[in-house]
């Protein structure tokens, strides 16, 4: 029997192995995914309002599907797909971006709370997906932490 020879990359990969972030149809793409303790209705409510918007889509828009939409920082789209308590698809172009890319974000019941999803493809490399990433893991946490203080403002009314 002949030993297997594995023909090297010139960046020290194997010809076959798989590249963390790139898909064959979907470019190089991205997703961060965080459960949070708090209902689906709470963290909705969080990202359609101006505030949360503000967080994750640079402003606040109108979600209708086939709307495109514009926002003083630049960044512009098209509205895919709306559908209330699972997920939002959209086009993503922030001023400056060639191209734009497509941004999903989902809504996901889980045992202990709710998963807020973030899914970015279509991106332009490597350093792009690198800085997606970092992106969207500061707006999970700013997220979190927007709801997290409401929360204890409630408690601290009750």
């Amino acid at each position: 029997m002949k030993p297997r020879v594995h023909r090297q990359h010139p960046e020290g990969l194997h010809e076959n192995a798989a590249v963390v972030g790139r898909t064959a149809d979907a470019g190089w793409q991205v997703g961060v995914r965080r459960t949070l303790p708090f209902s689906e209705k709470r963290i909705w409510a969080l990202l359609l309002s101006p505030e949360g918007m503000a967080e994750w889509l640079g402003g606040p828009a109108g979600l209708e599907e086939g709307r495109f939409y514009t926002l003083e920082n630049g960044t512009s789209g098209e509205i895919r797909v709306y559908k209330p308590w699972s997920h939002i698809r959209l086009t993503w172009q922030p001023e400056g971006w060639a191209q734009p890319s497509t941004l999903q974000v989902r809504v996901i019941p889980a045992k202990t709370g709710t998963t807020l999803s973030f899914h970015h493809e279509q991106l332009r490399g490597e350093t792009e997906r690198t800085a997606m990433k970092a992106h969207w893991e500061r707006v999970t946490e700013r997220l979190a932490g927007m709801l997290q203080t409401a929360a204890q403002r409630a408690d601290a009314r009750n």
